[in-house]
């Protein structure tokens, strides 16, 4: 009988919140997405919910904190949810991220230290320059939620 350790057995839960943030230039729709430095993934922004904040509490704060841009118009009745399973050192992590969506008329950035560059993309370069399947399904809802730009 194998016997395993308590961090084998435990799966911990983790609850993210953040943006599909855009803004129009030229007559484009142009949405902001980030590479992070851990892993080089292309993502929108986001981080973990703190404890006594809301979900969207949260994504305001970790979007100001990740690109420096606190003026934004968000997008009522927009909140898609992403849900999955990675393993860290020898814990299994459960992970849920909600989105909303934003516009702003912001167009520098100033990433955090988690990230090593921003783009502003139209949707399909966007689409094709994020890392995961789910970011792109997010990008497709945020999409046909604002209708043509």
């Amino acid at each position: 009988m194998k016997s395993t350790s308590p961090s084998e057995e435990e799966e911990v839960e983790e609850r993210s919140a953040g943006f599909v943030l855009c803004r129009r230039s030229e007559g484009r729709r142009l949405y902001l997405i980030l590479r992070h430095l851990n892993g080089g993934h292309w993502a929108f922004p986001k981080g973990r919910i703190e404890p006594g904040e809301d979900e969207l509490g949260a994504a305001l704060r970790e979007v100001t904190e990740e690109t420096g841009i606190a003026r934004l118009r968000t997008i009522p009745g927009f909140r898609e949810s992403v849900a999955y399973r990675f393993t860290r050192g020898d814990r299994s992590i459960s992970k849920t991220v909600v989105y909303f969506l934003a516009e702003t008329e912001t167009e520098r950035v100033r990433l955090s230290d988690e990230h090593g560059e921003a783009a502003w993309l139209e949707a399909e370069d966007a689409r094709q320059q994020l890392t995961y399947a789910e970011g792109r399904r997010v990008l497709s809802e945020a999409e046909a939620r604002l209708g043509e730009p």
